[in-house]
C-alpha cells in the first residue's frame, strides 16, 4: 500500500513538472511590441488646387460642389455661431446654422478662387440674393495640420440700410486653431495674431467692391472666434496704422 501511494505521488509530481519544464525551454513569451501612435493630421487638401486658376477667377461654383467640400467644413469649424440664420429644419427656433452651414451659405453665389505663392488658396463668395453677406474661405495648403480660416461680412442691421454706402458691417473671422491665446503659425505678435498671408488675403478681399455696385462695404469692427466659440474682439485688419508685415519666404507647395 505504502509502495502504491508513493508511486502515484512520483507520477502526479511528474506530470505537474512538465509545463514548467517545458515553460523553461520555450523561455518566456516575448514582450508584444508598442505601437507607435500616428499623429492625427487633418485630411489631406490638395483635392482644392484643381479649382485654382485657370481660368482666371478659378472655379468657385465647381469647389463647393464638390463631394469632399461640406464634410471638409463640417471637420474644420465647428465652433458654435450667433450671426448668420435660425437653423432651417426650425425657422422659429432661437438657435442657428451650423458654422459650416453659414459658411456653405456665404459661398454660395461664386466670387474667385485665388491662388498666392503656390501655396494659399483664397475662396470668395457671398450670400444668395444678399450680394452684401460676403465670405472668404482661406488655407495654408503646405502644411500636414494646415490653418484654415473663414471670414464673414455681416450687416450691423442697427445702423443704416445696405444700400446706404454709409452703412456698417461686422467682419467675423473664425479659425480651425485657437488663434487669440497664443499666435498662430507664422503670425506677428499683434493682438489678432493672424498671419500675414491671411491678413493680406483679408485687406484685398475687403477693398473691393460689392459685387454689382461700386460700393466698398465700412467695416467698423471684427470679431475673432476661437474654436471654441470664444470671441474676442480684434483691430479691423487694414483699418490704419501699420501696414500688415510681408511675410517671410516660406517653402511653396510642391509643383
Amino acid at each position: 500500500m505504502f509502495r502504491l501511494q508513493r508511486f502515484l505521488f512520483a507520477t502526479l509530481l511528474a506530470a505537474m513538472l512538465v509545463p514548467v519544464a517545458q515553460a523553461q525551454l520555450l523561455g518566456e513569451p516575448p514582450i508584444p511590441p508598442k505601437q507607435k501612435k500616428e499623429k492625427k493630421h487633418a485630411a489631406n487638401l490638395e483635392w482644392m488646387w484643381q479649382y485654382s486658376p485657370p481660368p482666371e477667377n478659378g472655379r468657385e461654383h465647381e469647389l463647393i460642389q464638390d463631394p469632399e467640400f461640406l464634410p471638409f467644413l463640417e471637420a474644420n469649424f465647428t465652433a458654435p455661431q450667433s450671426f448668420w440664420g435660425p437653423n432651417p429644419t426650425d425657422p422659429k427656433a432661437p438657435t442657428h446654422k451650423t458654422l459650416a452651414q453659414a459658411i456653405y451659405d456665404f459661398l454660395t453665389i461664386p466670387g474667385q478662387v485665388i491662388a498666392d505663392e503656390n501655396r494659399y488658396i483664397t475662396v470668395t463668395g457671398s450670400v444668395f440674393h444678399f450680394r452684401t453677406s460676403r465670405g472668404l474661405l482661406w488655407t495654408d495648403l503646405n502644411t500636414k495640420d494646415p490653418l484654415i480660416a473663414f471670414a464673414a461680412i455681416d450687416w450691423i442691421r442697427e445702423s443704416r440700410s445696405t444700400d446706404d454706402p454709409a452703412a456698417e458691417y461686422t467682419l467675423w473671422i473664425f479659425t480651425n486653431k485657437p488663434s487669440f491665446g497664443k499666435p498662430l503659425p507664422g503670425s506677428n505678435e499683434d493682438s489678432a495674431h493672424l498671419p500675414p498671408p491671411l491678413v493680406r488675403s483679408l485687406t484685398r478681399w475687403m477693398a473691393r467692391p460689392v459685387p454689382g455696385t461700386g460700393t466698398v462695404q465700412k467695416i467698423t469692427a471684427a470679431i475673432l472666434v476661437d474654436p471654441d466659440g470664444t470671441p474676442h474682439p480684434v483691430p479691423v485688419p487694414g483699418g490704419g496704422g501699420a501696414a500688415p508685415e510681408e511675410a517671410k519666404p516660406l517653402p511653396k507647395r510642391p509643383s
